[in-house]
């Protein structure tokens, strides 16, 4: 077993136990929070953040952060939400009366629904860029995708936009608010609920921070890469997978997950200057815990009201069933957000997002209860390793075990109260 820095509330004891177990089998480092009812009460983290060029090793840190793929996507599709709390977006609008020029090739219907709940039919990057590079440049993306046409009839089907979903979204952002995404997540996220570790990109002065990514062998051509994609979620999901009623579509997988040069950009110091809102997160796991808190809580922690509950039911409706066209499982996508699964089942009340690579983050508003986690190295699956699968079923044991015995609040150690970010 390796011991955990930080601390965490005694009723949530076997978080940090399953948390523990898991540094003990994995390298390099992590950080899990858990908010209960409006109250922090995991905030811990291990392992590894870097090693030097001497072979020094750096622990991971408080305030150590790490990338975090997809799971930006929730923290994006909040910033979207808060900007619908104040009239300046219409979930079932056209793109196009934000963004006009995005009426041409087949898109004129296409709803900032149907980009929240990936069936837009736009999840093609590979087709759509010649190089990777080019997730760099906002412009060239967002112009890209203004040329595009839809994969099929918008709103029909539904296929994970893993890449083009964070500039479909920051494009609206920015056309409504006049500001980046980064920009709009920074003032009307972090700097409210005062988030120390909540960035899309990262400014220089913060990279001291960062623990790197493994590198964890993405595809790098449509027609190689799958057998391993498809091993690799095999070994991760076992018997969910092999209960899927259609096979895998290793090409449309590999098409929307895998620009040519992916890895040399995701894994390069370049990523750090651009706002690439599907994979470019910086994060503490307290940073997103305390965000998501905020969902479970009804939209308001700590005085700081975000969204209202109207607002939060319209957002955790679920909009979709059955195979998602690119990951195959059902993600029952919501607006933004999709279902949370545990090592212990899925959690019909909980929304989220988890990324490639393992990190994770979702609320589930019948237990006020948010559970967020960050890593350095994951396995490479679509939606991440098993860590934050039995980090959740933990939780929710632990948020059940105290409803069970009807106690108002959960008593554990005093230096509890110091875990608010």
């Amino acid at each position: 077993m390796v011991d955990a820095a930080g601390v965490n509330d005694d009723a949530f004891g076997d978080v940090r136990r399953t948390f523990e177990r898991q540094l003990a089998r994995t390298t390099g480092g992590a950080a899990v929070s858990v908010f209960h009812r409006g109250r922090p009460v995991v905030d811990l983290w291990g392992g590894v953040r870097d090693e030097t060029p001497e072979g020094d090793v750096l622990p991971w840190e408080r305030d150590t952060v790490a990338m975090c793929f997809s799971t930006t996507k929730g923290v994006a599709s909040t910033a979207l939400h808060v900007l619908a709390e104040r009239g300046l977006v219409d979930y079932e609008a056209p793109v196009a009366e934000y963004w006009p020029e995005f009426a041409q090739a087949g898109k004129e219907r296409v709803t900032v629904s149907h980009v929240l709940t990936h069936s837009a039919g736009l999840h093609r990057i590979r087709s759509l860029v010649d190089s990777a590079d080019r997730m760099l440049d906002w412009e060239h993306m967002t112009s890209a995708l203004t040329a595009a046409t839809p994969a099929y009839e918008p709103g029909t089907r539904h296929g994970y936009h893993a890449l083009t979903y964070g500039w479909l979204v920051g494009e609206i952002v920015r056309r409504v608010d006049g500001r980046s995404l980064g920009e709009v997540v920074r003032t009307e996220i972090a700097e409210p609920l005062g988030l120390d570790g909540l960035t899309i990109g990262l400014g220089e002065g913060e990279r001291h921070r960062v623990a790197p990514l493994g590198r964890m062998g993405l595809p790098r051509a449509p027609w190689k890469p799958v057998r391993r994609v498809e091993k690799r979620i095999g070994k991760q999901l076992g018997k969910v997978v092999s209960a899927l009623p259609v096979p895998v579509n290793t090409r449309r997988l590999a098409n929307a997950l895998a620009p040519r040069g992916v890895e040399d950009v995701l894994w390069g110091m370049s990523i750090m200057d651009a706002e690439v809102p599907s994979a470019n997160g910086f994060f503490t796991a307290r940073s997103l815990g305390r965000m998501y808190a905020v969902l479970a809580a009804g939209g308001e922690l700590d005085g700081v009201r975000l969204l209202s509950r109207k607002r939060l039911r319209m957002m955790a409706r679920v909009r979709s069933h059955g195979p998602d066209l690119v990951l195959v499982m059902p993600m029952d996508w919501r607006l933004g957000y999709h279902r949370v699964f545990t090592s212990r089942g899925v959690v019909g009340s909980a929304f989220g997002h988890f990324g490639f690579g393992g990190s994770g983050a979702w609320c589930d508003p019948e237990r006020e209860l948010s559970v967020a986690m960050v890593c350095s190295r994951g396995s490479g699956t679509p939606i991440g390793d098993l860590r934050i699968a039995e980090l959740g079923a933990a939780a929710v044991r632990c948020a059940d075990a105290l409803a069970e015995v009807g106690r108002g609040e959960s008593r554990g150690p005093a230096q509890v109260a110091h875990l608010t970010s």
